[in-house]
């Protein structure tokens, strides 16, 4: 057994010891960074301009916020009026989103260029031009994002994001697809999240109830093996057995669906496919030594190591 198969199979196993997986200290990545959160929300902004998707949406909902909520609170910086975040395990705390909102003022009040390739290298999706995107942000729309009294109702909406008159919604762990009213969210994002999230099926169904005709989702996915593993798709070659083992008790770990798993499950539950970059890696792991789950997979499953997708929701003559 390969050392970082047993550690990881060691970390899985710790957590049937009770107490144990309360005293993890979970971090989720660069969400309490103001840079990156700016980074993502204007990556995901300027692709939906350039597929000709909505740009100015009023409801937004975020799957997976991690350590802060500052990827929609960028949101709101844009315009946004509604933001809703969605979370398995609780992240965030007031005292790190009022921080990481301060600085994100900053930024969008100096028109800061996006961050890009040379500060976040390992962050997607990328674009042709990091420039501030003053095409889609004008300063008419910033000047009312921005104002003094609308900051003031968000940093009260950080502190009470649970209020009917916030402009925060705020579950975790969230489980019920009736907490947002239907067709009434404009765009639904996530990244690096996806891959976490244990029933695909009907987490795309849930977003398809949320979403306004026309609306718009746009995931960035990895699917890597995040670490478990020493090739990057290694997490492919574990049975069911050791991956259940390597996972304990946790909350989440990683759902290991493949890339053509998310284009299919969009077409069956009446998206339509705006957008499909795909990353890709060379495999070195041999077919068999795949796991008998994934004996199956395409060559281009196994050599795609993460994808942005953007999709819009198709109308069904039985649609509302």
């Amino acid at each position: 057994m390969k050392t970082t198969q047993l550690l990881k199979l060691l970390h899985g196993a710790a957590t049937f010891v009770p107490g144990v997986e309360r005293m993890r200290a979970v971090r989720t990545g660069g969400t309490d960074s103001a840079r990156y959160c700016y980074s993502v929300w204007l990556r995901h902004l300027v692709r939906a301009f350039e597929n000709g998707a909505r740009t100015h949406p009023k409801v937004v909902a975020e799957l997976g916020p991690g350590d802060s909520l500052g990827i929609g609170l960028s949101a709101l910086l844009s315009g946004v009026e509604k933001y809703y975040a969605f979370d398995v395990v609780e992240h965030s705390n007031p005292a790190r989103n009022l921080a990481v909102l301060h600085d994100l003022v900053s930024l969008f009040e100096q028109r800061t260029d996006i961050p890009g390739e040379d500060e976040l290298p390992g962050v997607h999706p990328r674009l042709a031009s990091y420039e501030f995107p003053k095409h889609i942000l004008g300063d008419e729309r910033l000047s009312r994002a921005l104002a003094a009294d609308r900051i003031d109702r968000i940093t009260d909406s950080i502190r009470h994001p649970r209020g009917d008159t916030s402009m925060i919604v705020y579950r975790a762990p969230w489980d019920d697809p009736g907490v947002i009213a239907g067709e009434s969210v404009d765009m639904i994002y996530s990244q690096a999240v996806m891959e976490h999230v244990d029933d695909l099926k009907e987490t795309y169904r849930a977003m398809r109830m949320w979403l306004a005709p026309n609306g718009l989702l746009s995931h960035q996915i990895d699917f890597g093996c995040h670490e478990t593993a020493d090739q990057w798709n290694g997490h492919w070659t574990y049975s069911e057995l050791m991956w259940k083992l390597m996972r304990g008790r946790r909350s989440y770990l990683l759902n290991r669906e493949p890339h053509s798993t998310h284009i299919r499950l969009l077409a069956e539950e009446g998206f339509g496919v705006w957008c499909d970059d795909v990353i890709r890696s060379q495999s070195f792991i041999s077919r068999e030594k795949l796991a008998g789950r994934f004996a199956g997979l395409s060559d281009d499953d196994l050599n795609t190591r993460g994808a942005f997708i953007q999709a819009v929701k198709l109308s069904y003559p039985g649609d509302r």
